[in-house]
């Protein structure tokens, strides 16, 4: 019953070693292709005497990354999905009583349905060489695992940390996954894991699962247990609190979980296929993988990349600026591998850029997740320095200076002077438009922008800004140094404030207006977070600061100013000047739209002095989280329109990994989609009736309604 995508081998012993390779694909996954052919592997047990047990393993090195997608989003209501959960289910109860044992081995990562797999087997053996990854995160998808995770997990490792790690999408290594119970041995090698299978095949010739055994209790207790019950009892007051009920997932795992609890393992397993028909059904998880997984998966593959450009990668970069934003694109640089000089106007604050890469690793290092010999060896790589003769022989100088023109346009032109003419050079900036600043340059065509977010290690985007005179080979060498650092790249036209920074000051903004409106300031905050943006707007411009907020202001102004151009105030910007004007510039002075000491802050009472509440005309919070959204997905679409923007997929993406924008809704043009677009037109008209003229719908969302057109949301090819 071999098949080009199981491969079949019947030992002298009887043992069947069934090894998953997948063709044409370089990590396992539950299509078609694979799943029938393991379906197979019951009716071999079952009716072959001769079989004495089963070694499930990869030919890849990986496991099995999980269910197809493709599958999954091709089924056409609750009724399919529970149908396809149960009947995956079926497959692995058949292995599980076939009174015949079944062992997995299991290298690299083991995610979502082949974590459910291996759980399904009598016994794990990870091979421990430091890559192996367990987990199910099906809930960055707006799932939950429907292949029994939610009963097999529980009943191998306690309620409590199964309903944690699908809650967070956790992914565990080797020596965690056990000492949670959740795999029996690690093995240093795949040799000697497939001989240990054999050996405990050997030695167990019936075995069944803990929970087919009549004595069989529930680590930590079940859902009647005091201690879970108070888990389960606190728990969606966590998650709700965290999602404002914008996840449904996160309240179907714990259900089905608790639900599970109370019963015997095949009635908790139908259970778990109705929450997850219910998951597979939502608004959130079609959006979530629309977006997160078909149009991230595009970009990761090149779709903006420019075509006929050969891969290139990044040998040594030099970083001008070694404040918070530099450091951070040394540390993830040198992470990759790669040489990086770091160079600053003094050494003690070059020594100090270098210094935030120390700190990170020493952090790893003490949680062991890293050790001194891999921290000593990506700190070598990171060369502190004041002396521009450092930078002979970079590829790529990325420049992180000071938003100030002068300042930018005289390092350009220091760096350039030592650098071969192939060199691309970039910069960070993150309004100031390339196509000016390349003006510095003796070589525009290899001037790009490479705007990095900060904190730079954690945030996942780069936008890369394409000035007039950028040649496609310059972005192309863009485009491959960030993925060389493993970073999501969003390609976008020269503009002001780009695509990223101009549609987030909507947000920041809308909410310092609301409070020049006499809108409580809660009621704002709180207004943000139930929308699903990750931090309210008061407290995320204290992050980015009030002085910045002014000094991009009056860049704006000043540059509109000579272009001949008019500016247009936004009413939040009063409020911002305001504030400043006080000496409240942010979080970095302790002191902004909150007070701050130490690690607890509250919103700064003199608020309510300077823009008094208006008790009687409190609008709605529906109002407030209306407003916030449809002024960044209108600017999204504005965007768009003018061509700063290149693809439904680069403004999706760029929203949400850039700011935050609520994931759940699928990015900026996903929400449009989502309202529809003639109510979309609507509700904005309605908003500029009351608010602005900057609520009034972009032209080309008045176009797309009249035609009944949508966004692009994904879908899969063909």
């Amino acid at each position: 019953m071999s098949s080009h995508a199981l491969k079949i081998e019947r030992g002298a012993d009887g043992i069947v070693v069934a090894t998953m390779d997948l063709p044409g694909h370089s990590m396992n996954l539950l299509n078609d292709e694979l799943a029938i052919p393991l379906g197979g592997l019951a009716d071999l047990l079952e009716s072959d005497a001769g079989v004495t047990g089963l070694i499930l393993t990869s030919g890849k090195k990986d496991f099995l990354a999980g269910a197809d997608v493709d599958r999954l989003r091709r089924l056409s209501g609750a009724q399919e999905a529970f149908d396809e959960s149960m009947r995956f289910k079926g497959f692995m109860r058949r292995l599980e009583k076939s009174g015949k044992p079944v062992v997995a081995v299991i290298q690299g990562m083991c995610l979502g349905g082949g974590l459910e797999i291996a759980m399904g087997c009598h016994w794990r053996i990870v091979v421990d060489d430091g890559k192996a990854r367990l987990g199910l995160p099906e809930v960055k998808l707006g799932l939950l695992p429907g292949g029994g995770g939610t009963q097999r997990l529980p009943r191998l490792v306690g309620m409590q940390q199964a309903v944690q790690w699908m809650m967070e999408g956790t992914e565990v290594r080797a020596a965690q996954a056990l000492s949670s119970g959740l795999v029996n041995e690690l093995a240093p090698s795949r040799d000697e894991a497939m001989a240990r299978a054999r050996a405990w095949i050997a030695a167990n010739k019936k075995p069944v699962q803990p929970w087919d055994g009549p004595k069989f209790r529930f680590p930590g207790g079940d859902s009647r247990s005091p201690a879970v019950v108070q888990m389960l009892a606190i728990a969606p007051s966590v998650a709700a609190a965290k999602s404002w009920g914008n996840y449904p997932a996160l309240t179907h795992i714990m259900s089905s979980v608790f639900e599970g609890g109370l019963t015997d393992i095949d009635r908790g397993l139908e259970i778990e296929s109705r929450y997850f028909a219910a998951c597979a059904e939502s608004p959130a998880s079609k959006n979530l993988i629309g977006t997160l997984w078909y149009q991230l998966n595009a970009i990761k593959k090149g779709a903006s990349r420019p075509a006929g450009v050969a891969r290139s990668e990044v040998k040594k970069l030099g970083i001008l600026g070694a404040g918070m934003m530099g450091a951070g694109i040394a540390y993830v640089s040198a992470k990759a591998g790669i040489e990086v000089v770091l160079l600053d106007t003094s050494q003690d604050a070059a020594d100090k850029g270098k210094g935030y890469s120390k700190d990170i690793l020493d952090k790893a290092v003490k949680k062991g997740k890293s050790t001194a010999d891999q921290r000593d060896a990506l700190l070598a790589r990171i060369t502190p320095t004041t002396d521009y003769a450092r930078l002979k022989g970079c590829d790529l100088v990325i420049e992180a200076v000071f938003e100030d023109r002068a300042i930018k346009a005289d390092v350009t032109q220091k760096a350039e002077a030592q650098l071969e003419a192939s060199a691309v050079f970039a910069s960070n900036t993150s309004t100031l438009p390339i196509t000016g600043l390349a003006e510095a340059s003796a070589r525009p065509g290899n001037f790009i922008g490479l705007h990095f977010f900060s904190p730079v290690d954690k945030m996942p985007l780069v936008e890369i800004i394409v000035g007039a005179k950028t040649s496609p080979e310059t972005l192309a060498r863009g485009f491959d140094y960030v993925l060389q650092i493993a970073k999501t790249p969003i390609v976008v036209n020269d503009s002001r404030g780009f695509f990223t920074s101009r549609v987030f000051a909507t947000y920041v903004m809308e909410g310092l207006a609301m409070l020049a409106e006499g809108v409580h300031p809660r009621s704002i905050e709180v207004a943000g977070l139930q929308a699903g943006m990750p931090m309210p707007p008061l407290a995320l411009q204290d992050e980015v600061s009030l002085s910045l907020g002014v000094h991009v202001a009056d860049q704006t102004r000043k540059d509109l100013a000579a272009a001949g151009i008019a500016y247009k105030e936004h009413p939040g910007e009063r409020v911002l000047r305001r504030v400043c004007e006080l000496g409240r510039v942010g979080k970095k002075a302790g002191r902004g739209f909150y007070d701050y000491d130490g690690g607890d802050k509250s919103l700064w009472p003199g608020l309510a002095d300077l823009y008094p509440v208006k008790a009687n005309e409190q609008p709605e919070q529906r109002e407030l989280i209306d407003r916030m959204m449809f002024a960044q997905a209108n600017e999204t679409a504005r965007c768009l329109e003018e061509g700063v923007l290149r693809s439904v997929a680069d403004a999706n993406i760029g929203s949400i990994f850039g700011w935050g924008f609520a994931p759940f809704q699928g990015g900026a043009l996903q929400f449009i989609n989502s309202r529809g677009l003639p109510e979309f037109v609507a509700r904005s008209r309605e908003l500029a009736a009351r608010y602005g003229e900057r609520f009034a719908p972009a032209a080309l969302l008045v176009k797309m309604a009249e035609k009944g057109e949508r966004f692009d949301e994904g879908q899969p090819a063909g």
